[in-house]
């Protein structure tokens, strides 16, 4: 059984998810963490579970879902893992808070390790398959679970929304393609956890979502 641990930080209001089994070993995904206050929920939160983070994942390489790279590394060794895409054609962390008007100093965390459509993430005794969903970024790819039903899509699916394809290498066409290919094809009941907001489900987003109604 995989257990799922939102955590709702920095002013984007991005949700950063920590994903752990029985056995304790954790994965990361998408820490956006800007302030020592939310670095600290996520490691005391680690802590007092006793869990044991073996890899850190990445949705996408957008700005506010990296804040936390330098935090993650330096507090457990972990660097980012996301799709070659992202690496090479969006800016740099240190770019982007520059085209943001983001004050903040941000520092790269190199990327050690490509992610890649198909591939198996394992921990514990659990397993995420990565489904590459692009559009939204031109690397942007989802973390799927089937046996617990869940699916952690970055910023490609919302609850009645889709992401903006106005960004680097974004494409609007591309992602609605990797919607209705890679999520919209899933069982109705599978729980949707976006990177921002509340989560929904598959069967929701088909009904309820003006972006997608006419497309599916």
């Amino acid at each position: 059984m995989i257990n799922i641990k939102a955590f709702e930080v920095n002013y984007f209001s991005e949700n950063t998810y920590l994903l752990y089994d029985e056995t304790n070993e954790a994965v990361l995904i998408d820490c956006g963490c800007m302030e020592k206050e939310e670095e600290r929920e996520l490691s005391e939160f680690i802590a007092d579970n006793h869990l044991v983070l073996k890899r850190y994942l990445c949705t996408h390489l957008h700005l506010d879902h990296i804040f936390g790279n330098e935090f993650v590394y330096k507090t457990y060794g972990l660097s980012p893992e996301a799709h070659k895409a992202d690496v090479e054609m969006l800016p740099s962390p240190e770019k982007q808070a520059v085209l943001f008007g983001i004050p903040q100093r941000i520092n790269t965390v190199s990327v050690k390790k490509f992610l890649s459509g198909g591939e198996i993430v394992r921990f514990g005794n659990a397993e995420l398959e990565v489904l590459t969903v692009p559009g939204h970024s031109p690397g942007s790819v989802a973390f799927y679970n089937k046996e617990n039903g869940f699916i952690i899509v970055g910023d490609v699916l919302f609850a009645g929304s889709i992401g903006r394809s106005d960004l680097w290498g974004g494409n609007h066409d591309i992602l609605l393609a990797a919607i209705n290919d890679k999520l919209l094809s899933l069982l109705d009941e599978t729980i949707v956890y976006p990177g921002h907001g509340a989560a929904t489900t598959i069967y929701d987003e088909k009904m309820n979502n003006p972006y997608l109604i006419d497309n599916y």
